[in-house]
């Protein structure tokens, strides 16, 4: 079955939200040179411009990241949740090398991603977001899908299926 299809962001924004923040982590997908996905695992933080959700990375500018969106910066975040929940983000990422921009990014990343991510932000050298090993990536979705267990929605036309799963139950001992 396909999924019900809404008008703006704003219609599956709170699903969207309580999803991101009860997963935390995604896969953010690229391709490389010869179309091949590369899949790695990320902590993005969005906010909602003009009614439509950006997402932001504070991450290390590496050679295989630079490459692959320099080639094609069309990017998939998926979020997957253990109940069946699932947030899936089609878009196109691109650097900040602006430093007003790249400085309200990593803000926003420092002021609004889950506890969760202080080794993260550490890591990543949040505390000097001008150091030239760190960056920022933006991330402006085209189409975004929000999956509930039973029921799913879509942005700007697109479908996904309906998964059928519950969310499993803690085992008990005995």
């Amino acid at each position: 079955m396909g999924a019900a299809q809404v008008r703006s962001f704003s219609e599956i924004e709170a699903a969207f939200v309580k999803y991101v923040q009860q997963t935390v982590y995604c896969t953010m997908i690229t391709v490389d040179r010869r179309n091949r996905p590369r899949a790695r695992v990320v902590q993005p933080v969005w906010e909602t411009v003009d009614e439509r959700p950006v997402g932001w990375l504070a991450v290390f500018r590496t050679p295989v990241k630079a490459a692959h969106l320099a080639n094609n910066p069309h990017t998939t975040y998926a979020y997957w949740h253990p109940c069946q929940d699932a947030v899936f983000v089609d878009g196109v990422s691109a650097w900040v090398d602006d430093r007003h921009t790249k400085l309200r990014g990593w803000e926003l990343y420092r002021r609004t991603s889950p506890r969760a991510s202080a080794t993260t932000r550490t890591s990543t050298g949040a505390a000097a977001p001008t150091a030239p090993t760190t960056s920022c990536c933006a991330s402006t979705p085209g189409a975004c899908r929000s999956c509930a267990a039973r029921t799913c929605a879509a942005v700007s036309g697109r479908s996904t299926h309906r998964p059928e799963g519950r969310c499993p139950r803690p085992r008990t001992s005995g």
